[in-house]
């Protein structure tokens, strides 16, 4: 069996892939463009004796994420679970923003959580689970974040709303939340590399529990919610973020 993980080739998907590949075995790493990424991911997976492959595709369109899905049953592995850690940056404020480029965000980084278990629900069966990655930013505003944190909002509401006609059929549907990592979508949130890793170690020193976050914490956390002893944990969203977000 094949688990998807949406946004897959960089950042936090390529951390949860590399967990997850040992596990299950055979993981589907889809993205949108960098294609170098995704071979580069593709061969680090295999080199450590998991099973992966790269496919090429746009989840922030409803055809874009049935083509997808299209693909992994075509590949005959069947699907087991979809980790959905695709998103599109665009750092902008509300009243300022290219309402066109706005929609295009929100839909990447919300409605797609739908389209992607829309057209995968007939390959999801009881033991299935479908874990959305969030962020505190969903619930709690910040500058220039509004593409995201709005549509990330709005896909927290889609598992909740998801949870009644998911769990009858014991698929179960969640969120984690990870704390701040240095990944090239904070780089392209706040400018540059140079700002972001200035922007990861301020975040590191406020942390009520002393530290920045790991790849472990929020990889571990979504391994366990695609585990059999996760099975009535449902329409969750759980941080991963040493207390950010809770205190100060």
């Amino acid at each position: 069996m094949t688990v998807l993980v949406a946004g897959g080739t960089k950042g936090i998907g390529l951390a949860i892939a590399r967990r997850l590949a040992p596990v299950h075995g055979r993981v589907a790493l889809a993205y949108h463009g960098d294609d170098a990424a995704a071979q580069a991911a593709v061969a680090e997976i295999v080199r450590a004796g998991g099973e992966a492959v790269a496919l090429k595709g746009d989840v922030g369109t409803v055809e874009g994420a049935a083509a997808l899905i299209a693909e992994v049953e075509s590949q005959g592995h069947g699907l087991s679970h979809i980790v959905h850690s695709a998103a599109l940056i665009y750092p902008t404020t509300l009243l300022g923003a290219d309402l066109a480029k706005f929609r295009q965000a929100i839909e990447t980084n919300g409605p797609s959580l739908l389209y992607l278990v829309h057209a995968a629900q007939h390959l999801l069966g009881r033991g299935s689970s479908v874990v959305f990655i969030t962020s505190m930013g969903a619930r709690i505003p910040s500058a220039n974040y509004g593409a995201l944190g709005v549509g990330k909002a709005l896909a927290e509401a889609i598992i909740r709303y998801l949870v009644a006609e998911l769990a009858p059929r014991g698929v179960r549907i969640n969120g984690v939340a990870p704390g701040l990592v240095h990944t090239t979508s904070v780089a392209s949130m706040v400018g540059s590399e140079e700002a972001a890793t200035a922007v990861v170690e301020r975040a590191a020193r406020s942390n009520p529990s002393g530290r920045a976050s790991r790849d472990s914490d929020y990889a571990s956390l979504v391994e366990f919610l695609l585990s059999p002893e996760a099975e009535f944990i449902q329409g969750q969203v759980i941080a991963a973020t040493g207390g950010t977000g809770v205190i100060g």
